[in-house]
């Protein structure tokens, strides 16, 4: 049986992937060991082993298998988002020498591929007047701001990829994210090291209140909304897939979202059907900072075809809700 590896199952992207792969490689043919830095036992739930490996320790390695290893998910990475104080070396320790350490077991287990994700943001500058990125754009980042060193080391880590590749022969798959929608008990993130509420959340609540929803800008501009399991399935279709090549693929929906199709579908889904939310425009409120991604490549050379519209994608958001079956990962322990 073919093993497959997800480092970075216990982020809010990974725990959602692995109970998606246990139901996508649910035959004889593929085990999926889920793995992370903390202790847990929530992947029982989906009779999947988790080991708890840090990627930045070498000695941690020697936990996992070391036979039919096929397939290696790299999810692990240290984020702007979820840094609450800003401390740079905290990305070269774990998006560079983690990956380093990560693919060194790839090469001594002799893995067929690696699946690593990357972000949106080293091509953001070529996003204006809503243009659709395509995979294969040249670098174009900012070298300002708490983005720049993460995607400074997420492009040195690919370029270790490339050397494992070309060396090793290992093959890879790079995945390029937007925004990935999963619903978190946890709802804030900390743009500039500032803990703040996500606005998808903050609309949500409103909604859920009845509350008159504020729609800033253009309510045609529009962005991907990618929910996880349209995310999940793209891994999935490159582990199955044939891997002649290093490829970077786009992670997107083709089917962007406005603004205004975003508010109506958070209103039918959320909002009390007898006092239902409205929309109060203000055009003279800047509304930015998402992305269209071109999907052609996925779609043509993995076979991608995503499911998940946004009332779909908020329907899930609702369901997920009441289940809270990953509030273990998210909530921070009591007392």
């Amino acid at each position: 049986m073919k093993k497959i590896i997800l480092f970075g199952a216990t982020g809010n992207v990974g725990s959602y992937m692995v109970k998606y792969m246990s139901e996508y490689f649910n035959n004889i043919d593929y085990q999926v060991i889920a793995s992370g830095r903390r202790e847990t036992k929530v992947f029982d739930q989906f009779n999947i082993p988790y080991i708890s490996v840090d990627i930045t320790k070498v000695e941690d390695f020697a936990k996992l298998p070391t036979e039919n290893v096929y397939a290696v998910v790299l999810l692990s990475a240290v984020i702007p988002s979820y840094m609450s104080e800003y401390h740079s070396d905290k990305y070269l320790t774990t998006n560079i020498l983690g990956t380093y350490n990560v693919l060194e077991y790839c090469r001594k287990v002799k893995a067929d591929r690696i699946l690593f994700s990357t972000t949106v943001f080293d091509i953001s500058l070529y996003e204006k007047n809503g243009a659709i990125l395509s995979d294969d754009l040249p670098y174009n980042f900012s070298y300002k701001g708490d983005h720049a060193v993460y995607v400074i080391s997420k492009n040195t880590a690919i370029e270790l990829i490339k050397h494992y590749r070309q060396q090793y022969g290992l093959h890879s798959f790079i995945f390029r994210f937007p925004t990935i929608y999963a619903y978190s008990p946890f709802p804030y993130y900390y743009p500039n090291s500032v803990k703040t509420l996500r606005p998808i959340y903050r609309f949500i609540e409103t909604a859920k209140k009845g509350e008159d929803l504020e729609l800033w800008g253009n309510p045609e501009y529009a962005t991907d909304m990618v929910h996880v399991y349209d995310c999940s399935q793209m891994f999935c279709k490159a582990i199955e897939a044939n891997a002649d090549k290093e490829d970077i693929y786009n992670v997107g929906t083709g089917m962007p979202v406005t603004l205004q199709h975003k508010f109506e579908a958070i209103i039918k889904v959320f909002s009390p059907k007898n006092h239902a939310s409205k929309i109060l425009y203000c055009p003279e409120k800047e509304n930015s900072g998402g992305f269209l991604m071109d999907v052609t490549k996925a779609k043509k050379k993995l076979g991608y075809k995503p499911v998940y519209t946004v009332e779909k994608l908020f329907e899930d958001f609702r369901d997920e809700m009441k289940i809270n079956r990953f509030s273990d990962l998210r909530l921070p322990k009591s007392e």
